[in-house]
């Protein structure tokens, strides 16, 4: 039997930042995402899904923040209750570390399109 080849593997925060974004974006609510400091409201789009996306590394796993647009009329507070939970659990389960916290800022409301 070979020995296990040695070697390291490296997931960049752009890419833990995607995932998040993606995963996001599929949660019931969410129609848009806001880029920190920039302008409010834009569309998500499959081109750019780390948009109003943040990743920290922690030394106990990754704080992610995001800053969604979600749709007139729902409830926020579970809307981003669904976020969280959704975002936390794909995260750590695609990339092995775990993910320490979830922030969620609801920085605009619109009628979806």
């Amino acid at each position: 039997m070979a020995d296990a080849v040695q070697g390291e593997i490296t997931i960049t925060t752009d890419a833990i930042a995607q995932l998040a974004g993606l995963t996001a974006a599929e949660c019931y609510g969410v129609v848009g995402a806001s880029a920190k400091g920039g302008r409010l409201g834009r569309l998500m789009s499959r081109d750019k899904p780390e948009q109003g996306v943040e990743v920290v590394r922690t030394p106990d796993g990754l704080a992610i923040t995001l800053r969604v647009v979600v749709e007139y009329g729902l409830n926020l507070a579970e809307v981003a209750s669904t976020i969280r939970s959704h975002v936390g659990y794909e995260v750590s389960r695609l990339t092995g570390i775990p993910t320490t916290s979830v922030e969620v800022l609801i920085a605009d409301v619109r009628t979806s399109t």
